[in-house]
C-alpha cells in the first residue's frame, strides 16, 4: 500500500499541517512537505515531504484572499520568497515586479511545475485554480494561442518569467 505521511516536525500542528494541504491533489498529499511561513520570508517546516510538492498557508497574508492555501514544487519556494516580499511592498509591488523582469533578477519559476490555489473569503467558498508555469514561453515556442478566444489552454503573460498556462475550468 501506500507509505503513511511523514511525522510531524516538533512543534507542528496536525490540524495546520492539513489545512495547508487542501489546495494538494490528492495523489500528492500524503507525502508532500508543509511549511510555515514567517514574517520576515523565511519559513518553519512543519512536516518534511518525500516528494516535490510543497503546501502552506497564505491566508492574511498581503494580497490575498482571507482563506489562501498554495501548492507548489520545492523548486519554486525561491520565487515564492520573491513573490512575497513584492507583495508586501503593497502600492510598489507591480514596479517592483516589472523592475525585476527587466534587470533579470525575477527568479523563474520550474518550467511544467504547478500552482496549486485554494482561496476565497473563508474555507467553505474556497475556489481550486490551477497554473504551470512555463517561464519564457511564447506562442511561437509552444505553438499555443496567447489569449483565450480559443477556449482551451492558452499562455498568459507569455515571453516573461510569468508566462503560466491557463488551463479553462481550473
Amino acid at each position: 500500500g501506500a507509505a503513511p505521511p511523514p511525522p510531524l516536525e516538533p512543534g507542528a500542528s496536525q490540524a495546520d499541517v492539513d489545512v495547508a494541504l487542501l489546495a494538494a491533489p490528492a495523489n500528492l498529499r500524503d507525502q508532500a512537505m508543509v511549511i510555515r511561513w514567517k514574517p520576515d520570508f523565511t519559513h518553519d517546516t512543519l512536516r518534511k515531504g518525500t516528494n516535490r510538492l510543497v503546501c502552506y498557508n497564505r491566508s492574511g497574508q498581503p494580497g490575498q484572499q482571507p482563506f489562501s492555501i498554495e501548492c507548489t514544487s520545492v523548486a519554486n519556494l525561491e520565487r515564492v520568497v520573491q513573490n512575497l516580499k513584492f507583495e508586501a511592498a503593497g502600492d510598489k509591488k507591480q514596479a517592483m515586479l516589472d523592475a525585476a523582469e527587466k534587470d533579470g533578477t525575477r527568479i523563474k519559476p520550474e518550467y511544467g511545475s504547478i500552482f496549486y490555489n485554494l482561496s476565497g473569503p473563508d474555507r467553505e467558498r474556497a475556489r481550486a485554480h490551477m497554473t504551470v508555469a512555463v517561464p519564457g514561453a511564447t506562442m511561437q515556442s509552444t505553438g499555443l494561442p496567447d489569449n483565450n478566444k480559443q477556449g482551451g489552454v492558452w499562455i498568459m503573460n507569455a515571453g516573461t518569467t510569468t508566462a503560466h498556462l491557463m488551463i479553462p475550468g481550473s
